[in-house]
């Protein structure tokens, strides 16, 4: 009877470490999102997004305060339309916001950077950033130099 408490115990806890490491996993891997409802949905256009990814980090100086939710063509434009979760208890923006998508180091990751203006108007639900800057594509500025050096 002794032996069958104590394999029953190790069963939980066995069991609760599972589940704990499931958590923390999903926690990590950024697949969930626990508080979709204190967030809000605004976008913004680029013309050439890059390697931006969705669930890219969003931020403000250095400090994560969003996703990147999803990324489509607009087909009338032509532009890349992102659209960004951002966490509402953390940031209120102007409507005169700028975005821009930067590197994390010479071969990191994309995120987008944004950076607040000083209107009094804040983005709501849906609001739009109408100042953008793209991706710089490395590869396009290699060309250009070595383009510019033959000259």
């Amino acid at each position: 009877m002794k032996q069958r408490t104590i394999d029953v115990i190790v069963g939980v806890f066995v069991l609760a470490a599972a589940i704990a490491l499931l958590v923390l996993a999903m926690k990590i891997s950024g697949l969930t999102n626990t508080n979709k409802s204190t967030s809000y949905h605004i976008k913004a256009d680029f013309d050439n997004v890059g390697s931006l990814k969705i669930g890219a980090p969003v931020s403000i100086s250095g400090v994560k305060i969003g996703d990147v939710d999803s990324i489509t063509l607009d087909p009338q434009t032509y532009r890349a339309v992102v659209l960004m979760e951002i966490s509402s208890k953390e940031s209120v923006l102007p409507t005169d916001t700028s975005a821009s998508i930067f590197t994390e180091g010479i071969l990191g990751s994309q995120y987008i950077s944004l950076t607040p203006g000083f209107a009094t108007k804040n983005l709501t639900e849906g609001g739009q950033i109408q100042n953008t800057h793209s991706a710089l594509i490395l590869e396009n500025l290699i060309g250009q130099l070595i383009f510019n050096m033959k000259k």
